[in-house]
């Protein structure tokens, strides 16, 4: 069957019926977008479509669990992200029936999505420096929200307080819709977001950025400094979001060759870059291999996190 497979794509036969884009999120937020923009640039190339599935739930587990148990035909294929395909396998591996290392092959890495860290206004700082030197002033009466206990949201927290030297509270919440909510409430002071969820509240007034997590600074925000620019590069690339796609292990490399042609083509289309910029997104594209090593290195940052901060997925910070 695979080898008939393989002869398929070799000749240039897949596919020949639409493809399946299982994305492990609901949709609307940031992984739907990109997932939806690359998607239908890649009927283009393909000839047929692909089709957006969202199998949300579990932390994303649902969708990624859904892609590894699927028939490995090249028909089935998923929306990866930094949580799905490795943050919550280290910190929650109690939740996971698979191992995205094993289960799935990397297919193509997408775009990178920057994070901003910002301050509710009445904390009343303006920059960096202020909030580095209230917070320290006042440790522990500052809270900082994530999406929950061995979210990539509470690494991040985490990593925040021993690279800044801070201590901020922890404080988890059920996704990062509340998150956001709990910042522009006043119930957290410090908030760290991904830009296009953010750039509204920014713009607006409501939050007040101080640092983001970015490959550079960003043109919206382009007199805030990034972490890597504060000294602080282990922070600044844990905290970019990256999506990628991913397919079952054992799907023919001549399929995931195709695949990973139609989405670096899809990439190249100026709409989806124009819109991929709006977003403040890093488009990345290139060979499989570039995912995997994204993953291993994000692996290892993840390891080290939580070994050095003694975190455990069971128990809150």
């Amino acid at each position: 069957m695979l080898g008939a497979l393989t002869a398929q794509a070799a000749e240039g036969r897949y596919p020949q019926r639409p493809v399946r884009l299982v994305v492990p999120f609901t949709p609307g937020g940031s992984t739907d977008i990109v997932a939806r923009l690359v998607a239908d640039a890649m009927h283009t190339t393909l000839g047929q479509p692909v089709v957006v599935d969202n199998r949300s739930g579990a932390s994303g587990f649902i969708g990624a669990e859904a892609v590894a148990n699927a028939a490995p035909d090249g028909y089935t294929i998923g929306l990866g992200t930094i949580s799905t395909l490795v943050v919550n396998p280290i910190m929650l591996p109690q939740s996971a029936r698979i191992d995205p290392a094993k289960a799935l092959v990397p297919v193509v890495a997408l775009a990178s999505i920057p994070s901003v860290f910002s301050v509710h206004p009445n904390m009343g700082v303006q920059n960096y420096a202020q909030f580095l030197t209230l917070a320290r002033s006042k440790p522990g009466q500052f809270n900082i929200g994530s999406a929950g206990i061995g979210s990539i949201g509470h690494l991040i927290a985490e990593r925040l307080n021993a690279d800044l030297k801070l201590k901020l509270h922890h404080i988890p919440y059920k996704g990062q819709g509340p998150v956001i909510s709990g910042a522009l409430s006043g119930e957290t002071q410090v908030l760290s977001d991904q830009y296009p969820s953010s750039a509204p509240h920014l713009a607006a007034g409501r939050l007040v950025a101080f640092a983001v997590a970015a490959q550079e600074r960003l043109p919206a925000l382009p007199q805030v400094p990034t972490f890597r620019e504060l000294g602080h590069p282990a922070l600044n690339d844990l905290a970019i979001t990256w999506f990628g796609i991913v397919a079952p292990a054992g799907t023919p490399q001549a399929v995931v060759s195709r695949l990973n042609s139609a989405a670096n083509a899809a990439l190249q289309e100026p709409a989806v870059q124009e819109r991929l910029q709006a977003m403040g997104a890093h488009i990345l594209g290139g060979t499989a291999q570039r995912l995997a090593t994204m993953m291993e290195e994000t692996a290892r940052a993840v390891r080290q996190t939580v070994r050095e901060q003694g975190l455990a997925a069971d128990r809150p910070h």
